[in-house]
């Protein structure tokens, strides 16, 4: 028991130097907690707001009203596909894309670095494969980490071959 109560003891010491009580405008009534590895610059650069989340536009990619093209055609459509990702993602707009595996109507997801889902939309209507008809886009708002404004960085370190 009293071996218990030392790794609690520890426990607790430690979750203690993880996280600092911070006072509000002088007011001793709300705290929130700030975690030690807080990097101020590092949220500031990613938009940040002070949960680690900022606004995104999701996009599912759906099937298109016109899929009726030959096999040389969708080929070269895909492949258009593909390099309009690579340059929306160069270009810091496009944060994370890929499709779904199973084969249904939702085809796969765009999350675009967007203020507004009008802004999204003008980067939808680049997409060869929308402007054929082969791919519809739903858009949405979304919430999420400002993290993943460091996939695309990350995946290239990562990726052994090229789309």
């Amino acid at each position: 028991m009293r071996f218990f109560v030392q790794i609690l003891l520890a426990f607790l010491f430690l979750a203690g130097c993880t996280s600092k009580t911070v006072q509000h405008n002088g007011s001793h009534d709300k705290t929130e907690s700030v975690t030690m590895d807080y990097d101020s610059l590092l949220a500031q650069q990613l938009n940040a707001d002070e949960y680690g989340m900022r606004k995104y536009v999701m996009a599912f990619l759906k099937t298109g009203t016109n899929r009726n093209q030959d096999s040389a055609t969708v080929a070269k459509l895909q492949r258009e596909h593909l390099d309009n990702i690579i340059r929306l993602a160069d270009g810091g707009k496009l944060i994370l894309a890929g499709p779904f595996l199973d084969g249904g109507d939702l085809k796969g997801i765009f999350v675009f670095a967007v203020a507004t889902v009008e802004e999204a939309q003008a980067l939808t209507e680049t997409d060869p494969a929308v402007k054929a008809g082969r791919l519809a886009m739903e858009l949405h708002p979304w919430y999420g980490s400002a993290a993943l404004m460091q996939v695309n960085a990350l995946h290239k370190k990562i990726q052994k071959i090229k789309i």
